[in-house]
């Protein structure tokens, strides 16, 4: 079954709403990408106007940036240490936006979202 959207079928008091009509093309969702830590495995995703999106599956690097010397380096990701979109990421190793890793470089936290954007960027955290 597609992933919609779209307006849910109950109301917030858990009335059903009448069905007006069908789903369109335009409110069909995908399901998460679920990044995690590996070998990079990346898929592309065509979307709507013909554009795509790379749905990073698998990283192993994160592009990890310093706030005081405003310097970038590649560094390898180690693991995932915290992660407030969901707490049982961490132990499966999920990273999306937000979430705290462990790097070569010490802990940061990522800035992109790996999921639609197909890179990892962090920044520098203590």
């Amino acid at each position: 079954m597609a992933v919609s959207q779209g307006r849910g079928k109950r109301s917030a008091k858990g009335s059903r709403y009448k069905k007006s009509r069908n789903y369109k093309k335009h409110e069909l969702g995908r399901s998460p990408a679920l990044t995690g830590i590996g070998n990079k495995r990346a898929r592309k995703i065509g979307t709507q106007g013909g554009n795509q999106k790379v749905r990073l599956l698998t990283e192993e690097f994160a592009n990890v940036t310093d706030p005081k010397t405003k310097k970038a380096k590649k560094v390898k990701i180690k693991t995932a240490l915290e992660n407030p979109a969901n707490r049982h990421f961490v132990r499966r190793n999920i990273i999306t936006k937000g979430s705290v890793i462990e790097t070569e470089a010490g802990k940061a936290k990522i800035t992109s979202r790996p999921g639609q954007d197909g890179v990892v960027n962090a920044v520098l955290i203590a």
